[in-house]
C-alpha cells in the first residue's frame, strides 16, 4: 500500500502476545504496539485528531501559531504534524526532560520553551495556559480538556482492540491525560460491559514517566467530561523501580523495545493477571525506547536507574 503522506499511516498497530510475562499461566498477556505509529508514540493518534478537528471547526487556520504544554510525546507528534501542514508551533516543557525529547522537536522544527523542572508537567501546563492567554490569537489543543483526545481512542484505539482480540477481559493503561483510558475504555464497554479498565497510576508523591495520581491535585477534564468514574474499574499503583524492571523484562523477554510508561502498564497488568483466574490483558506499548537512551534506564544499575527517575520525567 502507498500512502498518500505520513498522516495516514497513523493507527492500525499491530498486537503481540506477550503471555510469556504473564504470572498465570491461564491469562494472557497482550501488548498493543502504540510505537509503530509514525511519529513513535500513541500521542499520534491525538495529534492528528485535535489538529484535523479544529480545522475542520474554524480553530485553526492556514499558518496559524499553535503552542500546547508537552513533555514528550505529544509534543513530538504535534510538531510533526504541524511541520507536515505548515503551521508554526511553540511546546512548552519542563527542564526535566531527556534530551533526546528536545532533539526530536528541534528536528521538526517546533520552538521549545522550558519550565523549571521542579514545577513538572503541571508547571508547563499553567505556564501554557497563561501564554495563551496573553496571545488569545494562537491555537492551543490543551490535549487535557479536548475531547478530540479521548475521540481518537474511541474511534481508533478502542474499534481496533475489539477488531483483534474480541475475547479481551481487561484493559490496562496509563493515567496520563486520561484519554486512552477514557476513548477505549468506554468503546470497549459499549461492545462488553464485562470487559474491566484499569488505570496504572504513580503512588502520590513520586514521578512514574508520564502517569499522575488524580490525588495530587490535578484531574484532566476530559476524565470527568467522560465519566471517568463510570469507566474506570480500578486504579493500580506502579513504583517508578517496577517500572524499570518490567520495562527492561518486555526488552529481555520480548525484544520490544518500549518506553519507560510501558514498563509501568506491564507491572500494573501483570498485577492484575496474579489476582484473577483467566482472562486476557491488552496493555498499551506508549512509545518506544529510542528516546531514553541517554537516561541509562536500560542499561546503568538498577538503584541508580532509580534514583534518576525521581529528576527526570520520561514519558
Amino acid at each position: 500500500m502507498v500512502y498518500e503522506n505520513v498522516l495516514d499511516m497513523i493507527g492500525n498497530t499491530p498486537m503481540v502476545d506477550v503471555s510469556v510475562l504473564s504470572p498465570n499461566p491461564r491469562v494472557r498477556l497482550i501488548a498493543k504496539l502504540e510505537s509503530q505509529n509514525p511519529f513513535g508514540s500513541v500521542k499520534d493518534r491525538i495529534a492528528k485528531s485535535m489538529i484535523v478537528t479544529a480545522e475542520k471547526n474554524g480553530l485553526l487556520a492556514p499558518g496559524q501559531q499553535i503552542v500546547e504544554p508537552s513533555s514528550g510525546n505529544t509534543g513530538i507528534a504535534l510538531a510533526a504534524i504541524a511541520q507536515v501542514k505548515g503551521y508554526p508551533i511553540k511546546i512548552l516543557m519542563p527542564t526535566s526532560v531527556s534530551i533526546e525529547r528536545r532533539q526530536m522537536l528541534e528536528i521538526f522544527g517546533a520552538e521549545i520553551i522550558l519550565t523549571p523542572g521542579a514545577e513538572g508537567s503541571n508547571g508547563a501546563v499553567m505556564r501554557a495556559l497563561d501564554l495563551h492567554a496573553q496571545h488569545p490569537e494562537w491555537y492551543m489543543p490543551y490535549q487535557y480538556a479536548n475531547d478530540a483526545n479521548p475521540l481518537a481512542h474511541y474511534e481508533g484505539t478502542g474499534p481496533e482492540i475489539w477488531r483483534d482480540c474480541p475475547e479481551i477481559t481487561h484493559f490496562v493503561a496509563g493515567l496520563g491525560t486520561s484519554g486512552t483510558l477514557m476513548g477505549t475504555g468506554r468503546f470497549l464497554k459499549e461492545q462488553n460491559p464485562a470487559i474491566k479498565v484499569i488505570a496504572v497510576e504513580p503512588p502520590l508523591g513520586e514521578q512514574v514517566e508520564g502517569l499522575r495520581n488524580l490525588d495530587e491535585g490535578y484531574v484532566p477534564p476530559v476524565f470527568d467530561s467522560w465519566g471517568g468514574q463510570g469507566i474506570l474499574d480500578r486504579k493500580r499503583v506502579v513504583r517508578p523501580r517496577e517500572s524499570i524492571e518490567w520495562t527492561r523484562r518486555i526488552v529481555k523477554e520480548c525484544s520490544i523495545f518500549a518506553g519507560i510508561s510501558t514498563g509501568a502498564a506491564l507491572a500494573g497488568a501483570a498485577k492484575v493477571a496474579s489476582e484473577i483466574t483467566e482472562g486476557t490483558i491488552v496493555f498499551i506499548v506508549c512509545d518506544g525506547g529510542w528516546k531514553y537512551l541517554s537516561t541509562g534506564a536500560y542499561t546503568d544499575d538498577l538503584d541508580e536507574a532509580e534514583a534518576r527517575a525521581e529528576k527526570i520525567i520520561y514519558f
